[in-house]
Order: C-alpha cells, then structure tokens, then sequence
C-alpha cells in the first residue's frame, strides 16, 4: 500500500476523556476526530480494540476478533433506546485515570442491562427493526469467532477462574456435549454478549466513517501473540505450543534489552507454525481480515517474531534463557496477499533488529518504525535519528511503551541531553516540541506523536512501562486538552513539514 507523507496522534480509545469512567465510542471520541481535523492530521493511531484481561493490557486480550465492550458509549445507547438515561446518570461526573475494577464493576451491568432490553424490544419495537436486522446480519457475518466468543466469556464468568484451563474437563477439551449443554444453559447470557459486539461494531464503524470524512486513517494494532488466557486458545489449542494437558511448553517473550536486564517474559503461547502451514494458514488469515475491517492501517506488533522470535521453556521465570527460533518469515505474508490481496501493514521493528528481520520487512515492501528517544544513547542509536530516516518510515517522539519526552528528558543522562540539543538547539527545559520539528520534518512517511506529547505531560501520563505488571494502560487526557491554541500549533508545523496531503481526499471527490 502507497501511505502519502502525512501526520498523526496515538491515542488509544480508552484515554479519551469521556463519560463513565473510561474513554469510550462516544461523543469524546468525535471530538477528537474534530481536533485531529482541524490540526490537519490525518493518522489516528489506537491500540488494539479487544477485551481485556489480568492487568488491563490491550496487548494481553481475551480475543483477536472481538471489541472491548467497556469500550461501548452507554450514551449512545440510550440514544438507540436500549437503555434509560436516568440509568447511565451515575456514571457521569468521572475524571482521572482509569480505575478498571470499578468501571467494569459499575458500567458492565449497565451494558448488560441494555443489551438484554435490546433482545426483549427489538422484534416488536419499530425504532428497533432495522437495528434487529442489522444484528442478524453482523451474527450471520461473524459467524467464525462471535458464537464461541460468547461462550467463552460465559464462562470465564461463571467459572471464576480467570483461565479456562481451569474449567471442567468437559469444557476444557470442547467436548461437543458439554458445550451443547452450556450453551442451552446460558442462551440468555450467549445472546447479550453477541448484542454487545453488535453495538460495539455499529459504534466504531460510525466512528471509522466520521473518521475517514474528515480525511483521517485509523491504524490500529496487532499484536503478534495472544493471551494464554483467551477464546482464541481455547477454541485452537491444536496451532499454539500446548502439551497433552493442555498446559503451555514455551511461551513468548525477548531477551534482555533496553527495556528490562532479565529481558521480558511476556508468558503468552508460542504458535506450532507448521501447523498453521499446513493448514494454510487459515487462522491468520481471518485475524488479518478481521482487523482490515476495524482499522485504514495494521501496525504488527513485534514484527521481528515473524522471522524469528524468543521461546522460554514455560517453567522459566525470567526471559534470560531462551532461544531464538525460526519463524513462518516471507511464506505467511505470501498466503495472506493471496487470500487478502495487497495489505496495508507497517512493521513494528524496534528491540533487537537482525539482518534477516530488515531483509524480510524490505522483501515485503513495508515500513518499519524509528523513535527520537531512542537517538541519542551512542553513536549505534543514530539510526534512530531524523537525518538517518528512510522515506518508507513511520517515525515518532515516542510509542505506548516509553516513557513521555518530557518524562525521558528528567532522566535522560548528561550525555543524552547534550546530544539531544546539539542536534535540535537548546531546549531550555521543554524538550517536546523542538524533537517533534524534528521528527516532523524528516523524510519519514509518517510521523506519529502520542497525545502526551503534544500536552507536554510527564511520567505521570506514560501508558506503558514494559516488563512492570501493575499500573499501566489507565492514562485518560484531560477533558480540556484539544485547544484551538493546540490545534494552531499543530497545524502550523503539519504545513511547514509538508505534511497536510488528505490521503483520502481522491478518494471523497470521487465519490462525490
């Protein structure tokens, strides 16, 4: 795919400041896509959209295929008539990072409670009759992941497990019985969660489409592995590396590195890729289509275990003694052009870059990732530097997994900093945006800033900190944050740098 020289802001969905505890599909979201608009972006970066699990990482989901039903605006399902507004009420009023726990405690029953108003109007309600349609068709379409998905999550809640290798025998293994007899147990449970991904796809299609009238691409991100803990694993045991027991033999991670000294033991299942192969890679084929379907743009996440990625005998507790294993590499890309056609992909290749990862990311013509921070360590690191970018680039100040810039210059070393403004002028305490002029006006494709950065927020704003397992992904931005000021400022250097081509624009007038 051709990406025009543009500009975007990463900002996942849940740190959008909206109603109830939780950025959501609402009306905060709009209003992002209004600043993004009038700053003249055209890139808006998420991360992935799928139900979280233990830690609230979107990278540790409970499936490749369905939406995060937190993710749900209840505002705009009142406004559907599936649910009353004085029953939304006590949801409004929060501020702050996200408090998981206590989202998903209040607002969960909420959707619940709507979902099933949903199932008892819709077929004899006429406000409702072209949404019943429509979620008929979307069960009918979804056919291959949604059922079991619904089954799963079920369960997960019956069980209260938080692993469904603890389930019963029966359901463990799939046993046609036992999940015969589930599903007649819980057929009203079954109903409301597939109505949940019903109004979560019908709230981020709405949202893509108000997107891509204003000129703006979403990417989203897939990431490699999924959770042991997933529908995924439990519908497919037979393509990840499970023993007789159904208990993992390696599992994923990467060696010691700039983020952690014992290396990341991330403790998802590593794939039988022979498996997949022989079988066409069919299961990677429906989760590629899948997310053409939610998002413009598909980041791989850690694009390197393609070609080969890091097994940790499962009994390890730390990554530090792994090894490097061959991946699928050119022939899995190959089998998804041919099932997909041309894909709109760009590599996430930071971490340890061999030869052989750059020869496979160029082989399939896709643009890898550099990142400011990482340029001014030593000499080696200049890679990551502007003057150093290649055009098929997607550049940035910096991802969901470092720290802000203002939080990287207040412990960034002597030498860092003097680098730092050798290549950018002094910066006089305040770092941002003299590194984002420089990102920006670098022959980089893309450039992406995360929200944070374009606030100037410190630590307290970082999303991610890698290989720590508490704390992380409940940053929201603060209700007041999309400025005229900010979109003046942003404007001017997207113009500066050349980088306000609508890359969607031929397209609208087309058909118009």
């Amino acid at each position: 795919m051709h990406f025009e020289r543009s500009s975007g802001v990463l900002l996942h969905v849940s740190s959008l400041p909206s109603y109830g505890g939780i950025g959501d599909l609402g009306p905060a979201a709009y209003e992002f896509v209004s600043f993004l608009a009038a700053a003249k972006q055209h890139v808006w970066q998420v991360l992935p959209l799928c139900p979280t699990g233990h830690g609230n990482s979107p990278y540790s989901g409970l499936s490749a295929f369905a939406g995060n039903p937190l993710l749900i605006s209840l505002e705009y399902l009142s406004d559907w008539g599936w649910i009353e507004g004085e029953a939304i009420a006590g949801l409004a009023g929060r501020s702050g990072n996200v408090d998981f726990d206590d989202v998903e405690r209040r607002k969960l029953p909420l959707l619940m409670e709507a979902a099933g108003n949903f199932l008892d109007m819709a077929q004899h309600d006429p406000r409702l009759k072209e949404q019943w349609r429509e979620y008929e068709e979307f069960c009918r379409a979804e056919s291959n992941w949604l059922t079991d998905y619904a089954l799963y999550v079920v369960l997960r809640r019956e069980f209260h497990t938080g692993a469904w290798t603890e389930w019963p025998e029966g359901l463990r293994r799939r046993h046609k019985r036992a999940l015969t007899e589930a599903a007649a147990q819980h057929a009203r449970a079954l109903a409301q969660e597939q109505v949940l991904q019903f109004a979560f796809e019908r709230q981020w299609k709405a949202l893509r489409k108000a997107a891509r009238d204003n000129g703006i691409r979403i990417m989203g991100d897939v990431a490699i592995f999924v959770n042991m803990d997933s529908a995924d694993v439990w519908i497919h045991p037979k393509i990840f590396e499970l023993d007789a027991h159904l208990k993992q033999v390696h599992v994923a991670g990467v060696p010691p590195d700039y983020f952690s000294p014992t290396g990341q033991r991330w403790g998802n299942p590593l794939y039988r890729w022979d498996v997949l192969e022989e079988r066409g890679y069919d299961w990677w084929i429906e989760r590629i289509r899948r997310a053409c379907e939610l998002y413009d743009i598909v980041r791989l996440d850690h694009f390197r275990g393609f070609e080969a990625y890091w097994a940790i005998d499962a009994r390890e507790h730390t990554a530090v003694n792994g090894r490097w294993v061959a991946g699928p590499g050119v022939k899995l890309f190959r089998a998804l052009e041919e099932a997909l056609g041309r894909l709109p992909l760009v590599a996430e290749d930071l971490g340890v870059i061999t030869p052989e990862v750059d020869a496979l990311r160029q082989a399939l013509g896709l643009p890898g990732m550099k990142v400011i921070q990482f340029g001014f360590s030593h000499k080696e690191a200049h890679v990551h530097l502007p003057h150093k970018y290649a055009e098929a680039t997607v550049a940035y100040t910096g991802t969901h997994d470092n720290d802000t810039t203002m939080g990287w210059w207040r412990t960034a070393s002597k030498h860092e900093r003097a680098v730092a403004e050798a290549y950018v002028g002094p910066v006089h305490g305040h770092p941002v945006w003299p590194l984002m002029r420089a990102v920006a006006a670098s022959l980089a494709t893309m450039t992406i800033f995360p929200a944070q950065d374009l606030l100037e927020l410190g630590a307290e704003a970082r999303m991610n900190t890698p290989a720590v397992a508490h704390g992380n992904w409940s940053w929201r931005a603060p209700e007041t944050s999309w400025t005229l000021e900010l979109v003046s400022r942003l404007a001017a250097l997207t113009e500066a740098t050349d980088r306000d081509n609508d890359p969607l624009g031929a397209a609208k007038e087309a058909s118009a």
